[in-house]
């Protein structure tokens, strides 16, 4: 279980990477399904992470399950991971359309001025 201070801080770093708005983040869910053969309806629109980022947006800290801790370590390592590469080829903002779309899979534009 994380303590109180541990979760503070994640909170914070957290929202820091997740740089889209929960508005931002449905719609570019929706768009990354788009003209499937079987598009799925809005509320499963993307990946399961990328759902589950798009939840947590909607939610106050003291309503966080476990699983949702789970979840914003692991998208806090990603991103964290793929802006330490950034400083290198191949980095986010070097015009790696991909890597972009996968990041905003999960709530961060890499091309986003910081807030």
């Amino acid at each position: 279980m994380t303590d109180a201070v541990e979760l503070d801080a994640l909170w914070d770093e957290f929202h820091r990477v997740v740089n889209m708005t929960s508005q931002e983040l449905a719609a570019w869910l929706r768009v990354g399904d788009a003209g499937e053969p079987s598009e799925p309806p809005p509320s499963e629109a993307g990946p399961s992470t990328g759902r589950h980022v798009l939840a947590i947006l909607q939610k106050r800290r003291t309503d966080l399950t476990d699983d949702d801790i789970r979840t914003m370590y692991e998208v806090v390592d990603i991103v964290s991971a793929e802006e330490d590469g950034e400083n290198g080829d191949g980095g986010p903002g070097s015009g790696d359309v991909r890597l972009r779309h996968r990041l905003m899979a999960l709530g961060h534009d890499p091309l986003k001025p910081d807030r």
